[in-house]
């Protein structure tokens, strides 16, 4: 997966949507969905939060790399 460049701004759609698996959406659709930009942004932190503590998703822990991604989506103003 193309990673953006330190002065690209990280996007839901480009960058952060691809990062959760089908199964990961499927599982949480009960909740939110996580292929939603207006679903995920407000719970962001949330999300962050689980997948940081290996809680979320309970089969796998995410690559650093990936989790940086999530952070700097965050930090950076959760643009869609």
């Amino acid at each position: 997966m193309k990673r953006p460049a330190v002065a690209e701004e990280v996007s839901f759609e480009r960058d952060i949507k691809p990062l959760f698996r089908e199964q990961d959406v499927r599982v949480m659709r009960y909740a939110f969905d996580l292929s939603s930009y207006a679903d995920v942004r407000p719970r962001a932190e949330l999300i962050y939060e689980h997948i940081e503590d290996g809680t979320t998703p309970c089969d796998v822990l995410w690559p650093e790399e990936d989790l940086a991604l999530l952070r700097a989506w965050i930090d950076g103003g959760k643009q869609p």
